[in-house]
């Protein structure tokens, strides 16, 4: 089978959780041919496995203009070069303007989502025949079909408030957000070649996968492990924007989740959580499927099977340093815990991250400390150790993460804002009890075999950790049971086992296409990719050739 797979900023260029998920996903299904598609980086991509390639890449961060090919590995960019330099005839301006108007007037109207999808599509059409969408959607006649459909009788409230401005800025945000419909993508030989289009996310990513689907009828599978929609709701970048922008621009993510979910054949979210965003979005349960993130477990194995490690006064934090971990709340806790258990100490350990915010943060951490314990700040005339410590992950304190959950007997998560935290599922695997606060998929990951107390509740969180710290006997249980549960939810062999499933499932439903070029119809057989010694006697009996 030939997997289009759409990823974002990701795999192959750049790590993190999601690039190490879709590295897991290829090289784990290796009967299958995938064509990586990637958004965001065009970099030199680093070795691939003999059965994955990248079939395009394309930096969509620029100002919009045609970036021109890239070399042999077979990445471009905006379909700008053939048409888009000159401008728009008058039918083509017309046929945008009109497309233009009906998916403005889509955003714009509280119960219109069918004038959204048309306009679209009417877009992608225009774009994939004519090219100059991005220019088209800087226009004063996109401009023009905005302030009308803002005005229009019936519109959103906050749309009608929407001023001069507020068109402009919103107008480049949208033509940043549709810079895939003017991608070179939607050919018989890229994506129209693929059996099935996987997004590793949904909103800006999956939208080649949707095009391809209108195009081609090619299924969409898109997997979710953290929801546009919702990040887009929480993100900080949009603070000092106006009410009538923000309004226009949830309105556009919203409309774009939706059509996404519509049109998908399956979505797999991560977690619970992302399901209900996704059903509140207007997915259809019929086609969701939970399917938990795979993590490697291997790497925990030593630690998890040695209960007795662990300084059982030490209680453990591990995480990117930012206001949503509620860091604050967390030593306010471990003063009264300290006030309670006078031996506890907390490390508190931060993953490097590349954001400025980080570092400010994490000094008023650590000014926050030290006015809860003056007597034991560094460099103040104590007879002890600080309880607190701050380190970073890959230093001398805290080599590796599984050094760092090794070290104490209890993990602690005080967010106030979570997915699906990673954090969480490493202590599972290391057999450590946890105590967490009630937050995105918390409860779901700890299933039981942890304590979970309401966020911004200094008090529970302490109450908790005490309970835990001064009963090493349920402590142990916990931990034993945690693990237990990791190992059976959140592996990548069950990721992968489910995916693979997944992927023969859909091209069952899917109808039969025949391609040109591909010779005789039922040529290669199904049967003939399913591992075994049988196999190479059924691809020659599905092509006639005789058998060696």
């Amino acid at each position: 089978m030939r997997i289009g797979l759409l990823t974002e900023g990701g795999y192959p260029y750049a790590t993190g959780e999601s690039g190490r998920w879709c590295e897991r996903l290829v090289r784990g299904l290796g009967q299958h041919q995938f064509d990586l598609y990637a958004l965001g980086r065009t970099a030199t991509p680093p070795a691939l496995p003999p059965h994955a390639r990248v079939a395009r890449a394309a930096d969509l961060a620029g100002p919009g203009t045609d970036p021109g090919p890239e070399g042999p590995a077979g990445r471009a960019g905006l379909r700008e070069p053939r048409a888009s330099r000159r401008a728009y005839g008058r039918h083509e301006r017309r046929r945008f303007t009109e497309a233009y108007h009906r998916l403005a007037t889509g955003l714009c109207a509280e119960d219109d989502a069918t004038s959204f999808a048309e306009g679209l599509y009417a877009l992608a059409e225009l774009a994939r025949g004519r090219g100059g969408l991005p220019a088209a959607l800087r226009s004063d006649d996109a401009v023009r079909a905005l302030e009308a459909a803002c005005r229009a009788p019936g519109a959103r409230r906050g749309a009608a408030a929407a001023g001069l401005p507020d068109h402009l800025a919103f107008a480049e945000q949208l033509e940043r957000a549709l810079r895939p419909l003017s991608l070179d993508w939607y050919e018989e030989e890229t994506l129209g070649a693929a059996d099935l289009c996987h997004a590793a996310a949904g909103g800006t990513t999956a939208l080649p996968g949707l095009l391809a689907k209108r195009f081609f009828g090619t299924p969409l599978l898109v997997t979710e492990y953290g929801v546009p929609l919702r990040a887009h709701y929480l993100s900080a970048a949009g603070a000092d924007r106006s009410a009538p922008l923000r309004t226009l621009l949830a309105a556009l993510h919203g409309r774009l989740a939706a059509e996404i979910y519509r049109q998908a054949a399956l979505l797999t979210p991560g977690n619970a959580h992302a399901r209900r965003w996704q059903e509140k979005c207007g997915a259809d349960r019929a086609r969701i499927r939970t399917v938990h993130p795979g993590m490697a477990a291997d790497r925990f194995a030593e630690v998890g099977e040695d209960e007795e490690s662990g300084d059982p006064a030490t209680l453990v934090w591990v995480g990117r340093v930012e206001p949503a971990k509620d860091l604050i709340g967390l030593l306010h806790a471990f003063a009264e815990i300290r006030a309670r258990q006078p031996d506890a100490r907390l490390r508190i350990v931060a993953v490097p991250a590349p954001e400025p915010a980080a570092g400010a943060y994490l000094t008023y951490c650590k000014g926050v400390a030290a006015q809860l314990f003056p007597d034991e700040a560094p460099g103040a005339h104590a007879v002890g150790e600080n309880p607190v410590t701050f380190e970073e992950l890959g230093g001398p304190e805290a080599p590796t993460l599984e050094d760092t959950y090794a070290s104490g007997a209890l993990v602690v998560l005080s967010s106030v804002v979570e997915g699906f935290p990673a954090s969480l599922v490493e202590a599972m695997f290391c057999a450590r009890a946890t105590v967490s606060t009630d937050v995105g998929a918390v409860v779901e990951i700890i299933g039981g075999t942890g304590l979970v107390v309401p966020p911004r509740n200094p008090r529970a969180l302490a109450d908790a950790c005490l309970a835990l710290l001064r009963d090493p006997e349920r402590r142990h249980r916990l931990g034993a049971a945690a693990r237990a549960r990791a190992l059976e939810l959140f592996t990548v062999e069950q990721n992968l086992a489910a995916f693979r499933g997944i992927y023969l499932e859909l091209l069952s439903h899917a109808p039969v296409r025949h391609r040109p070029g591909d010779g005789v119809p039922f040529a290669h057989p199904a049967e003939a990719h399913v591992p075994g010694s049988w196999a190479h006697k059924a691809v020659t009996a599905g092509t006639g050739a005789p058998d060696a």
